[in-house]
């Protein structure tokens, strides 16, 4: 794949629920466009692609995310850590000469293996645009939470917890799925989750939610709130000392990512907010500028 200098790319990033397509010129968006096309709602991958050049211009075209997975368009390989801008580059996948999908990153540190794809492109583009330091503990909120560690600006390991899928499993299914229809937002009571969670017993403090229904010391419409702090507390509380200083950095949308701000701040830290979006075109256009 050959990306002539000044010609613009398009880049797609392409996840198992949802897709975003980039038009970049100019290394800025020139259009972009988000929909419900995610790989589980795709059977051919190479008509969908040919619709989105229908759409967005006759470009190259760079992928990224669970495209590149066993339920993709094609698996793409995990390149182990430590992984920069020019190991991702170099085991890209190539469709034909004018698409590619990135690989994802893998990791067996401490006999545990973990895996990211779509991740590393936001990573690395956090650092390229320095939107982060390259030696940093860089954070990504979600169903499954990516934590990185970044040393000279390449990933040297990390660490995925199902912070976000646990919570929607409690809401949805079990005992205190009833109780966990309200509203979640950095309040007293998800400050109170956060505290309580920095006691390590994360199987015992979400019982009490239960316990104290019962008991008539928590209202429920405080409970999701507060089950929420338990678990995002729980995050950051395990993952807080592999920071290198007192900073951190979390890429996210800010509702989800001001949760994590305030647990981080609750445990004497700072942190700062990185737009994730602009972080994956400064990947992509960090990974594309090898083949300048």
């Amino acid at each position: 794949m050959v990306v002539r200098p000044g010609e613009p790319l398009l880049a797609v990033d392409w996840g198992t629920t949802n897709r975003r397509v980039y038009l970049l010129e100019d290394r800025a968006v020139a259009r972009t466009e988000r929909d419900d096309r995610g790989v589980t709602a795709i059977r051919d991958f190479a008509s969908e692609a040919a619709d989105i050049r229908a759409r967005f211009g006759d470009l190259p075209m760079l992928l990224a995310g669970m495209v590149g997975s066993n339920i993709g368009w094609r698996t793409a390989p995990y390149v182990p850590t430590p992984a920069g801008v020019g190991e991702l580059a170099a085991n890209l996948l190539r469709i034909d000469e004018r698409t590619a999908i990135v690989p994802g990153v893998s990791t067996l540190a401490h006999h545990r293996p973990d895996v990211m794809r779509g991740e590393e492109v936001q990573l690395l583009g956090a650092v390229a645009a320095g939107l982060a330091p390259g030696d940093a503990l860089l954070v990504q909120p979600g169903t499954h939470c990516k934590w990185a560690q970044m040393r000279g600006g390449r990933i040297t390991g990390f660490t995925t917890a199902m912070t976000g899928e646990l919570f929607a499993l409690l809401r949805s299914h079990g005992l205190l799925a009833a109780q966990l229809t309200g509203e979640v937002s950095a309040n007293t009571a998800f400050r109170q989750g956060v505290e309580e969670a920095k006691r390590r017993d994360l199987a015992a403090s979400l019982f009490g939610i239960r316990a104290a229904k019962i008991l008539g010391t928590r209202d429920d419409a405080d409970a999701a709130a507060y089950a929420s702090g338990l678990l995002i507390g729980s995050d950051v509380a395990a993952r807080i000392d592999q920071a290198p200083d007192a900073e951190m950095f979390i890429l996210s949308g800010p509702e989800l990512g001001n949760l994590y701000i305030a647990a981080i701040e609750m445990h004497g830290r700072a942190a700062s907010l990185i737009d994730s979006q602009t972080a994956f075109v400064a990947g992509i256009l960090a990974i594309g500028n090898v083949f300048q």
